[in-house]
């Protein structure tokens, strides 16, 4: 036998994570958050399926930080969504992975202190603690699946998962996403290129055989058969949005050239929006005016949202944040988020009428 040390040479430690199981068993899905989650899921698809015709629109926080003030945007977003429950379906968005291009913070799970201490098995306790209590106030949840595992820990508490710019060409994220319990949304290239999310969910409509992790922690060869409710979602790329007439036509004809349904969701934020916030109330009411004057195709809308607008750096004491103020991409504020809504539903009543 050779003595040559050849595994896990640049492997610091192994840390030890409580399993699926186990962290179900600690908090259990209610019967309050089952009842939301799944009534969450059947609206969507029955929107997908053009039985409601109303739009879902996925709003919230860029990324989840502080759960304190995470709930208090719930709260007032259930309240917001007895207001426009006839023409929108209001989800949360809840994202606790963050993809880099190269280094920053990852996200409320991979570092929940904010400290660089990586308390990856306290991140997903708090992360799946977060969503329960958010469910338990009557409000579906969308968020981004990032880590292939973290569907094991949290899935049951999910009623919409988009797969980001990044990973949709990723072989692994078209194979995860044909095994998840939610529709998906699968975004363009970060270059704007469409093929790659039409790919993506004619990948994740099949069934897949991959290794995988099963609710004990062991690795497992998991079986799938195949996500019936893929659809695209326009982020703009390369610096340019393509929410305008034109993209989404485009984007509707390829779609059906693939004979996939033609499902669009237009993202407010990134390119779209040029990265400024500010701009995302436009962009929306591009979208709403394309629907109420007949697009067919254009069933969502993602909306980057949180209690005060912008965005701010950590600071190394974190007593120095500021409430309600994203520390990833920038937000609109909540006065915003109710005038888009709002106008967004007066629009969409004259669709109805």
């Amino acid at each position: 036998m050779t003595s040559l040390n050849l595994e896990n040479i640049n492997i610091t430690s192994f840390d030890a994570m409580p399993t699926p199981q186990d962290l179900h068993a600690r908090l259990p899905l209610t019967d309050l958050a089952a009842d939301v989650v799944n009534a969450g899921r059947e609206a969507l698809c029955r929107i997908l399926e053009r039985k409601d015709n109303r739009l879902f629109v996925v709003v919230g926080p860029c990324s989840i930080h502080d759960p304190v003030a995470g709930l208090d945007y719930a709260r007032r977003l259930i309240a917001l969504q007895e207001e426009v429950k006839d023409t929108m379906l209001l989800v949360m968005r809840v994202y606790f992975e963050k993809p880099r291009t190269t280094t920053g913070w990852k996200g409320y799970i991979n570092d929940p202190d904010m400290d660089d201490s990586f308390r990856v098995d306290h991140g997903m306790e708090l992360a799946r603690k977060f969503l329960l209590d958010v469910c338990e106030l009557g409000l579906p949840t969308g968020t981004e699946a990032l880590d292939p595992i973290s569907p094991q820990y949290l899935g049951d508490l999910i009623a919409w998962t988009a797969i980001g710019a990044r990973t949709t060409e990723s072989q692994t994220h078209r194979e995860m996403s044909s095994g998840l319990s939610t529709p998906v949304g699968f975004k363009n290239g970060t270059d704007g290129d469409i093929s790659i999310a039409v790919n993506a969910i004619l990948s994740a409509s099949h069934p897949h055989s991959f290794l995988g992790l099963n609710d004990q922690g062991r690795v497992a060869i998991v079986r799938t058969r195949g996500n019936p409710h893929g659809h695209v979602v326009l982020r703009g790329g390369d610096g340019r949005p393509n929410y305008d007439t034109v993209s989404v036509a485009m984007a509707e004809q390829a779609l059906i050239k693939a004979k996939i349904a033609a499902n669009i969701v237009v993202d407010c934020s990134h390119a779209n929006s040029y990265k400024k916030p500010e701009l995302q109330p436009l962009v929306m009411a591009d979208v709403i005016n394309q629907v109420v004057n007949g697009s067919t195709s254009l069933v969502g809308i993602m909306i980057e949202s949180n209690i005060v607008a912008g965005n701010q750096k950590i600071p190394q004491d974190l007593s120095q944040l500021t409430y309600g103020c994203s520390v990833t991409d920038g937000c609109v504020d909540w006065a915003t988020t109710e005038k888009m809504l709002r106008d967004a539903d007066a629009r969409l009543r004259l669709r109805l009428r």
